[in-house]
């Protein structure tokens, strides 16, 4: 990323038209692959949502329009389609790995690369009680994300997910909370807690085991969220990403986002009807949006990361 002083076209040099470049980044956004394996009679497939951004000395296309330094965007969409085909897709974060290491290795002029991915799932049907072969169903799943971010000498992976909708329909309360001249809303000591999290999680390494990684910190999100008896979301954020790094020491950081997904107990007073806490509104918005960011102590900083 480079910054150079540069004065609008036309105008006069001085103090007043002094402008300066500042980071700059281009690439190729959202190019999808499909790649089928057909080396066994049972099909597997990969589904990825691939984006680009690459940065370096390329300061001069945006002050002169020279154009010598920047790689055309279309020919990185072309390496996701070649790279799926030569290597396959296997983990997305393998994927990425390589594809960020070849811009930065191959072009001189580019010194960051950084590959997300977005991995949608899709489900084998089933033909008389046995997975088919060859026939699918898309997941109705979250989806698995996936950001590399390479230097050159250094490379930093991210995983995650998003959309993974939980809900508790008991075992949730809210109270104890400051009110203002605002506050109309009742404490409670039983609700329905639900949410859509979005986690990212830092590996300490570029390397591992990722399939095992992504479906263990699955497992331990899901689980931290099931068995946390909750005074508020806040805490069930924690408790869901102390877990996770407790069970997982390849992992660095873990970042949450969960909107709190309300349900209001419906009135049915007005009809003569009970509501003993079970019929709700599902209010898609507004929303409480809580989210936290949890670090292992000693990790390694987070550098190029985020």
């Amino acid at each position: 990323m480079t910054e150079r002083g540069a004065a609008p076209a036309g105008a006069e040099p001085g103090p007043a038209h002094r402008v300066s470049l500042g980071a700059t980044r281009y690439g190729k956004a959202e190019t999808r692959v499909v790649r089928v394996d057909r080396s066994a009679a049972r099909h597997r497939i990969r589904d990825l949502n691939v984006s680009i951004a690459l940065a370096g000395d390329v300061a001069e296309t945006y002050l002169t329009g020279d154009n010598a330094s920047v790689l055309p965007t279309d020919s990185q969409k072309n390496a996701v389609y070649a790279f799926a085909q030569e290597h396959g897709i296997g983990e997305p974060e393998e994927f990425a790995l390589r594809l960020a290491r070849y811009f930065v290795e191959t072009q001189p002029a580019i010194n960051w690369a950084r590959v997300s991915a977005e991995e949608y799932g899709w489900d084998r049907i089933e033909l008389a009680g046995a997975p088919a072969p060859h026939s699918f169903a898309r997941s109705g799943r979250e989806t698995r994300l996936v950001s590399v971010t390479c230097t050159g000498a250094r490379a930093w992976v991210v995983s995650g997910l998003s959309d993974l909708v939980l809900l508790n329909t008991t075992d949730s309360e809210f109270r104890g909370y400051p009110r203002d001249r605002y506050t109309t809303l009742p404490e409670t000591g039983d609700r329905v807690l639900a949410t859509a999290v979005t986690a990212r999680w830092r590996h300490a390494d570029a390397a591992g085991d990722w399939a095992e990684s992504y479906r263990e910190v699955r497992r331990h999100l899901i689980e931290a969220f099931a068995g946390t008896y909750s005074r508020s979301l806040q805490q069930t954020l924690y408790a869901m990403a102390e877990r996770v790094l407790a069970a997982r020491p390849e992992l660095a950081e873990i970042r949450l986002t969960l909107p709190n997904r309300h349900h209001l107990l419906v009135d049915l007073a007005p009809f003569g009807l009970p509501n003993a806490n079970e019929t709700f509104v599902a209010a898609d918005r507004p929303y409480g949006l809580i989210e936290g960011s949890i670090s292992r102590d000693g990790a390694p900083e987070p550098g190029e990361a985020w």
